[in-house]
């Protein structure tokens, strides 16, 4: 074994004087944040690099923003990017090497560069916004109908926050006395669990169905984000694929209030409408009733003009008939006076040859009538036997001691039968 030992200090200390030596420049690096806190002003990071294709780590490293450095850096990065920096984030650093014998190496950060980590910010967002595209759900709230009563709100903010207070106080207290039912879902509002706090909020509203609701839809017209009165930075969490998802496919409309000035989130992009704070959600749903409201009152007005000018049409009818039906009446009577008068001109006539008809009718019938006179028969030498005042047909109507008469042209003959053989 060799004779020649270090101690561990003494080690260390040959590691720095090399590192010093060997990096004693400042360099800008490209590194993803997979760990970002705070403590006593000073901000310790975990840097880490990743393999394109496969998503693996292929690098970490420590890095240091000592406080006189990091008060300067941090409001100017979140000023610039409008979101302090967080684990996930790109950032590009500026570092110096340093080895402390006590404590390791660690990359000292000296200054930020804000607009590398706005450019991977907008990569991402674009390459969110066109998957939802491809996906087919970017425009999915919007092709939504907000309901004509609006008046049952599911709200997402956190409770204790400022913009829901004033949202409530301004629904409550709208000049047109409408009504409004306000139910709040409760959500974290900033911070890493934005995403899944409001999806979670989401997914309870949605589990609220109304009992023997046809369609299984809850029992809300729509639904209210809100974020007023916190930080204005740290809007990352509404960024999200899975959060915008969720929202683009939510069965209600969705309005959303965040409260910042920046450009949309892409949580405001896939909502049914955007609105820039809370007490401006709350007027546009008091606008939206107010408007059904109108609609109802000018349907109301054009009812009521319109049944007046009816009702005043058919009395203007009504008087024309009044007018014209005694005319009507003496038309009428004229002409069935005429027909009478048409038909007292032919009844004579009719009667006169209805009574030579059947007078002509009577003389054939006296005529066919006198062929038939017994009289005739007598005079002709035919004689006819009666018994009992009938004629008698057949001898075997006879019987011995029966007196018979017989009439002839001249007279009668009574006899009496002395046999009925």
């Amino acid at each position: 074994m060799n004779a020649t030992h270090f101690s561990l200090r003494q080690l260390n200390l040959m590691v720095r004087d090399a590192i010093e030596t060997a990096l004693p420049d400042e360099y800008w690096v490209e590194a993803e944040l997979s760990e970002c806190r705070e403590n006593s002003g000073h901000c310790y990071m975990e840097l880490i690099e990743k393999d394109d294709r496969s998503n693996t780590p292929v690098a970490r490293a420590s890095a240091k923003c000592w406080r006189q450095t990091w008060g300067m850096v941090k409001p100017y990065f979140e000023r610039v990017t409008g979101q302090p920096l967080r684990a996930g984030m790109k950032v590009l650093l500026q570092v110096y090497a340093q080895y402390h014998e006590a404590y390791g190496f660690s990359w000292i950060v000296s200054d930020i560069d804000p607009t590398y980590t706005i450019g991977d910010m907008a990569r991402k967002r674009q390459e969110i916004i066109r998957q939802l595209k491809e996906e087919g759900v970017f425009d999915l709230q919007r092709e939504l109908r907000l309901p004509t009563f609006a008046k049952r709100i599911a709200v997402i903010s956190a409770e204790s926050a400022a913009g829901y207070g004033d949202f409530c106080r301004q629904l409550e207290d709208n000049d047109y006395g409408f009504r409004f039912e306000v139910t709040l879902f409760p959500a974290i509002m900033q911070g890493e669990q934005v995403e899944q706090s409001i999806i979670s909020a989401l997914n309870k509203i949605y589990a609220i169905v109304p009992v023997g609701s046809p369609t299984g839809l809850p029992s809300f017209d729509c639904v209210v984000i809100l974020r007023g009165g916190g930080a204005t930075a740290d809007l990352s969490g509404f960024d999200t694929l899975a959060l915008a998802e969720n929202v683009a496919q939510f069965p209600l409309p969705i309005i959303t209030g965040i409260g910042h000035d920046r450009d949309e989130s892409i949580l405001d992009m896939v909502s049914h409408t955007r609105v820039k704070t809370p007490t401006a959600a709350a007027a546009f749903l008091i606008d939206h009733l107010r408007r059904v409201w109108e609609r109802i009152t000018d349907a109301e007005s054009f009812i009521s003009q319109y049944v007046s000018e009816r009702l005043r049409y058919q009395q203007q009818h009504v008087n024309q008939l009044a007018t014209l039906i005694p005319t009507l009446a003496l038309r009428k009577l004229c002409d069935s006076r005429h027909r009478i008068d048409m038909i007292e001109g032919r009844l004579p006539v009719a009667i006169e040859r209805r009574l030579t008809d059947q007078k002509h009718r009577i003389e054939r019938l006296s005529i066919l009538l006198q062929g038939f006179d017994p009289q005739l028969l007598l005079k002709r030498g035919y004689s006819i036997t009666l018994h009992n005042g009938r004629a008698v047909r057949d001898p075997k109507q006879l019987k011995a001691g029966d007196e018979i008469e017989t009439r002839v042209e001249k007279g009668t003959i009574r006899s009496k039968v002395m046999s009925d053989k």
